[in-house]
């Protein structure tokens, strides 16, 4: 299971790694006949901001089930710390949550920016 989960996620990688380049190339083509055409850009940028938040909320969500059911497991071993318990789990679920919150920020970031000022020569 982890070999098969490393191997979708390094072919993930591999896929986002190149996928500047493919664009790149792209760009320097448009631009050299004079025919470049802006919607991609956007369509790629939509897609990643997306993916972004995406993998964000699945992050997110996954390490809040797991703080949850350590802190379960916690107060039912030991009922008469569960005050302390619950005030470490609430501070690290909003600490989980904020990463989320700045996955958000980085997505609109990256939705609402103009590419054509950075790819303007």
């Amino acid at each position: 299971m982890k070999k098969t989960f490393f191997m979708m996620l390094m072919s993930l990688v591999a896929v986002a790694l190149s996928a500047p380049v493919a664009l790149a190339e792209e760009m320097a083509t448009a631009a050299a006949t004079g025919a470049v055409d802006h919607s991609s850009i956007y369509s790629y940028v939509a897609l990643g901001s997306g993916l972004g938040i995406g993998l964000a909320a699945l992050g997110t969500g996954i390490g809040q089930g797991i703080a949850a059911n350590g802190a379960v497991e916690g107060i039912s071993r030991n009922p008469g710390a569960s005050g302390k318990i619950m005030t470490t789990m609430i501070i690290g679920l909003a600490m989980i949550e904020s990463l989320a919150i700045y996955a958000l920020v980085v997505s609109l970031i990256m939705l609402f920016m103009n590419p054509y000022k950075i790819f303007a020569a």
